[in-house]
């Protein structure tokens, strides 16, 4: 898996609305990038939920949040308008980004599924910390703490 101080790879994926997304369209900025297993699952619901609900503070510090899968654009889409999420979700199906990253895979009942995996990323696209394993439950709070960290040592 790629490491801290690694460039993050560039990506042009389709969002839950069908628009393409890039990693230059945040250049200058912040950014957390998770990697979740299955769209409208318990852990990945839990996550879409909490940082919906923490989106101002991300917004505040000046950090984009956006979630990947390799789901597709319409169970994106289906995702986020059954919880009202207000996070970008990127579908990944060919995990063409998945494999750049070198994220781990599990099995669960016989399916395959990437792990849940996290990612910040400093304004010149530099991974600055990586996440592995994740789990779910408060992840959003220890990503808005350790940002705070790394964004004083850069500055």
């Amino acid at each position: 898996m790629l490491s801290a101080g690694n460039p993050f790879p560039n990506f042009s994926l389709p969002n839950q609305d069908g628009k393409t997304v890039k990693l230059s369209d945040y250049a200058g900025q912040w950014l957390v990038i998770y990697f979740y297993p299955k769209d409208d699952t318990p852990g990945c619901t839990i996550q879409g939920k909490s940082f919906t609900a923490t989106k101002a503070e991300f917004d505040a510090s000046g950090v984009k949040v956006l979630g990947v899968s390799a789901d597709d654009v319409a169970s994106h889409k289906n995702f986020c308008h059954k919880f009202a999420f207000t996070v970008e979700l990127l579908s990944d199906t060919n995990s063409t980004l998945m494999k750049a990253l070198g994220l781990g895979q599990a099995e669960w009942k016989g399916m395959k599924f990437w792990e849940r995996s996290t990612f910040i990323v400093d304004p010149k696209g530099i991974i600055r910390k990586v996440y592995e394993k994740v789990n779910p439950e408060g992840h959003e709070n220890v990503l808005l703490e350790d940002i705070k960290g790394l964004k004083s040592k850069a500055a």
